[in-house]
């Protein structure tokens, strides 16, 4: 379990400013799933800088092949995962009306749907940790914590999403955190 007793599936992780020089260095990282057996998560502010039909190769609609693919994690990065939302999915198991995939044909399925409320987020690799390993990571405090909102994972910018988060929790650290420049060299 989680330093404050919970798990922490559909909370945002972000990086506390102790990060510095790792992969996950300023990153947002949405936990998909947490339990007993570890913990998966999709860093929402890493983008590849390509589109999906640039990176996958599948018989993939149009509006999907034009998104851009983001680099959810630096484990197995050419497994693909989605994040989806519309206007009510019931079984909905990261956040209400937010659920995870990977399958090629479920996302053709979501691709090929007409619904005008239905937003799609892919992903590129994952983040992943063994059991007990983000308790520990949260112990020593390499993460600070903020609830996940389908307007935080797909209407804030990527570029703009750590130092939106680090503003809206408040506080002198957070804020002079945010104002951080990405390298430190340059401060």
């Amino acid at each position: 379990m989680s330093a404050n007793g919970k798990f922490l599936k559909g909370q945002l992780l972000l990086d506390g400013g102790n990060l510095s020089g790792s992969f996950f260095h300023q990153s947002v990282v949405l936990i998909c799933q947490h339990d007993a057996d570890g913990a998966f998560g999709l860093v929402l502010n890493h983008s590849l800088g390509r589109t999906v039909g640039e990176m996958v190769v599948a018989d993939l609609p149009d509006r999907l092949k034009e998104s851009p693919l983001y680099l959810g994690g630096p484990v197995q990065p050419a497994a693909l995962s989605f994040l989806h939302t519309d206007h009510f999915i019931p079984n909905a198991d990261v956040l209400p009306n937010l659920s995870l995939g990977h399958s090629i044909d479920e996302l053709v399925d979501i691709g090929e749907s007409f619904s005008t409320n239905k937003k799609v987020k892919m992903f590129a690799g994952y983040a992943g940790w063994s059991p007990g390993q983000l308790e520990t990571e949260m112990k020593r405090k390499a993460w600070l914590t903020f609830p996940a909102s389908l307007e935080l994972v797909f209407e804030t910018s990527p570029e703009q999403l750590w130092q939106k988060i680090l503003k809206s929790k408040g506080g002198w650290k957070n804020k002079l955190l945010s104002q951080m420049p990405e390298d430190l060299s340059l401060n």
